[in-house]
């Protein structure tokens, strides 16, 4: 979940809407990588979910960052709620997921080099506290009533809110994981390009690093719950998005569309003001219920445009969506495969005649099959581990051509970040696979064993 935005006086003209994100407009040669991660902690003894305070606690694990490590806390209502240092954040998601928010930089050497380095810190801190964190698509064991909800105004307003609309929002809330990646774009036209790839190719990603085959103890029918909890959690603000498939579709769109999802909140003054169910087109007007006369600021524009969550979604960047939280080599498989597919134009250009033919119906059934059977999903004669053959292989040409090397010189480019990946291709394996059949065979249905052998 995002932190509160800044940087905006108010909007004087509806045009400002698409200028803010048209700002983010930059040269190839400024494109960056922002690469993000979700993990679950755990009491080391009794595996039971770490609440905010106490000697092993979310609140101890921010502190103990901060300490020996140099990170600079973020607090709300006098609670530790995150940390920045160097461009990065670290956050919590509402159950106490911990969330490193990487820096932009310039190659996934560096933001591998990133992850592997929160990932060494977070287990020394945790390590003297008798904690453990997992990387998984969804919490295999704990209740929903076992995860506590972490002291933010922002969620307490969601958390009610989530339960009116759909029937996976508090779950999605407290007992999952993901793994994203953030990419620039030149241009509208480029933006729309990207878009378009990125919503059509999530269920490939989706399956790829499908992680979440437990929940409630047991198996769950699918090979990516995560990414089944986010069907039914608020068709307002979640999907695949058929319009930006559309003729005409670019920034004036994406504003329209996010216009008409529901508020949340507005922040004041360290506060989250509750606008619940409002809309920010009468907001434009000064007629918001919450707070009657007042105009919103860029700030607040930046703000709701972090409550929508669809597969991929634009800000001054694209997000990139549809993963699983994973094993520790996979976080950095992520970006190697979004930046190989988008940042080369001819990896572009071949992504999109893969899925250019495909209309809305295919894209959604798509994303359900690779939910459900991650490789082996299949929608017609398209079966996702075709798909995903050939989006790695464009991927790792995508990566060739980008040509970046490691710091000392001695790696050329950055394709063996794709190893994983063509792991998978070749055999049809998923991380959900090896979950399953471990739980099957080694484990004998005991799922508490899952912790020590994926812990990180």
């Amino acid at each position: 979940m995002s932190i509160p935005q800044s940087g905006g006086g108010p909007i004087e003209h509806h045009g400002q809407l698409a200028e803010y994100i048209a700002s983010g407009c930059k040269p190839k040669s400024e494109w960056r990588i922002g690469t993000e991660h979700e993990k679950f902690g755990y009491c080391r003894d009794t595996l039971a979910p770490l609440p905010y305070e106490g000697a092993r606690s979310i609140k101890a694990v921010l502190e103990g960052l901060q300490q020996k490590f140099g990170w600079q806390p973020v607090f709300e209502g006098g609670n530790i709620i995150g940390l920045t240092k160097d461009g990065a954040n670290v956050s919590l998601e509402p159950g106490g997921q911990l969330e490193l928010s990487g820096a932009p930089l310039e190659t996934i050497h560096q933001t591998c080099d990133e992850v592997n380095e929160h990932l060494r810190e977070v287990r020394e801190v945790a390590d003297r506290i008798g904690v453990e964190f997992i990387g998984l698509g969804a919490a295999p064991i704990w209740r929903h009533e076992d995860m506590p909800l972490m002291p933010k105004g922002r969620y307490k307003l969601m958390d009610g809110y989530m339960q009116s609309v759909g029937t996976m929002g508090t779950t999605m809330m407290r007992r999952t994981c993901t793994v994203q990646v953030n990419l620039d774009f030149a241009s509208e036209a480029d933006m729309v390009q990207k878009l378009r790839v990125a919503l059509a190719l999530q269920p490939v990603a989706t399956a790829l690093f499908a992680n979440s085959p437990f929940l409630d103890g047991k198996p769950n029918g699918h090979k990516s719950w995560r990414s089944r909890v986010w069907r039914d959690l608020d068709a307002a603000r979640t999907g695949m998005l058929p319009f930006v498939f559309e003729e005409g579709f670019g920034f004036e769109a994406w504003v329209d569309y996010v216009l008409d999802v529901p508020m949340y909140f507005v922040y004041r003054d360290g506060t989250y003001i509750n606008a619940l169910g409002q809309s920010f087109r009468d907001f434009l007007k000064g007629q918001l219920p919450a707070l009657p006369g007042e105009v919103p600021t860029l700030s607040d524009w930046a703000d709701h445009m972090t409550t929508v969550f669809p597969e991929a979604r634009v800000k001054k960047y694209i997000e990139m969506r549809g993963a699983d939280g994973g094993p520790w080599r996979r976080l950095c498989a992520l970006p190697a495969f979004w930046v190989g597919l988008m940042y080369d134009q001819s990896a572009l250009d071949a992504a999109w005649d893969l899925v250019k033919g495909w209309d809305a119906e295919t894209r959604e059934a798509l994303r359900v099959a690779a939910s459900v059977d991650g490789l082996q999903g299949q929608v017609g004669t398209l079966r996702l581990h075709d798909i995903a053959r050939e989006a790695v292989a464009i991927a790792e040409a995508g990566l060739k051509a980008r040509a970046r090397p490691g710091a000392d010189g001695l790696i050329p480019d950055e394709t063996h970040f794709l190893n994983a990946l063509k792991d998978s291709v070749e055999t049809g394996r998923v991380p959900a696979d090896e979950l399953l059949e471990e739980y099957h065979g080694a484990w004998a249905g005991d799922l508490s064993r899952i912790y020590a052998a994926h812990r990180y």
